[in-house]
């Protein structure tokens, strides 16, 4: 038999089931699979209507091999997929935070997305830290934010250690990729506008490999505007070197962007903390072989020289208003 005719029984078959009543339908597909031996998926009110229309096939090929012709194939149906996180601790974690705990997760639920979130949920469940986590203030100390993508997320925890007692250190809600995602989110990683910045730590570039030098300037530029006019001291973070075989990450534009950066924070009057020159001194064990990425030991590194920035900056007066 043709596949054009094999295909026209099965849907002349399935025409007559929908002729039955449900109960009479489900009833016959039953009978019909069960002669055949086929691995049974349960229904239940998630996936009855898939299963109905699944199995209405597989009636077809059972009655076309009863008729002794050969079946096409045979048709699997893939388990749904798991949850990325156990969905029940995570409603356990979450009755117990207070009402601000509570906001903020809700701001790392909408932001995230679907990469960062389950890994962040996992590792809460399992009651780690991670650089995302709630900050508390303290209303005697300075509050500080981090923007930035991976990297600075790896040196986040580094640098809350090391400036524990002396700054609210907190976080993006977000791997910040390139400029133009920033130009985007920039107002909800700020926060509410009653929130005061005393510094503001941001680098863009490693994501920024196909953005044109002009627009690279003229987006950067705006953000830095943006976040003078919050009144907080701004540090720019240049942007890591990229090694060979990188894939994604492009050799060579990390010393791009951060000609550009350069030039603009000169102009802006806004410090560096140069984390590129800095990799030199990170040995190769905690470098990742053909990664832009570190090892905890690298990330220690470049926390260190970030937290010592942050602390110079604020122990410096303010600079003079530009004429």
């Amino acid at each position: 038999m043709s596949v054009t005719n094999r295909l026209n029984t099965v849907q002349m078959q399935a025409s007559q089931l929908n002729r039955l009543d449900t109960n009479k339908k489900e009833q016959a597909i039953m009978n019909s699979i069960q002669s055949k031996q086929s691995t049974y998926i349960p229904f239940n009110r998630f996936n009855r209507v898939l299963g109905i229309a699944v199995l209405c096939v597989s009636c077809g090929l059972s009655l076309q091999a009863a008729s002794g012709a050969k079946p096409v194939t045979e048709i699997r149906v893939a388990k749904p997929e798991e949850p990325a996180y156990n969905l029940a601790l995570d409603a356990q974690r979450k009755a117990a935070m207070s009402p601000e705990e509570a906001a903020w997760e809700t701001v790392l639920e909408q932001n995230l997305g679907s990469f960062y979130l389950p890994g962040y949920k996992k590792e809460k469940s399992a009651g780690r830290v991670t650089a995302w986590d709630y900050v508390k203030d303290d209303p005697i100390l300075p509050r500080v934010l981090i923007i930035g993508d991976s990297i600075s997320r790896g040196y986040t925890l580094p640098v809350r250690h090391a400036l524990k007692g002396k700054v609210n250190l907190h976080r993006a809600p977000a791997n910040c990729g390139k400029l133009a995602y920033g130009i985007k989110n920039l107002d909800i990683w700020l926060g509410n506008k009653s929130n005061k910045w005393d510094v503001i730590t941001f680098n863009f570039g490693i994501h920024d490999r196909k953005t044109p030098d002009s627009s690279y300037t003229n987006d950067l530029k705006a953000i830095a505007s943006k976040l003078q006019a919050t009144g907080a001291k701004l540090i720019w973070v240049n942007t890591t070197p990229v090694p060979k075989g990188a894939g994604e990450y492009v050799e060579g534009n990390s010393e791009r962007v951060n000609k550009l950066a350069s030039t603009i924070m000169a102009e802006l009057n806004i410090p560096i903390v140069d984390l590129y020159s800095k990799v030199k001194d990170i040995p190769s064990e905690h470098k990742i072989t053909n990664n832009c990425h570190f090892r905890d030991g690298g990330y220690e590194i470049l926390g260190a020289e970030v937290s010592a920035k942050i602390l110079a900056v604020l122990s410096a007066p303010p600079p003079a208003a530009s004429k």
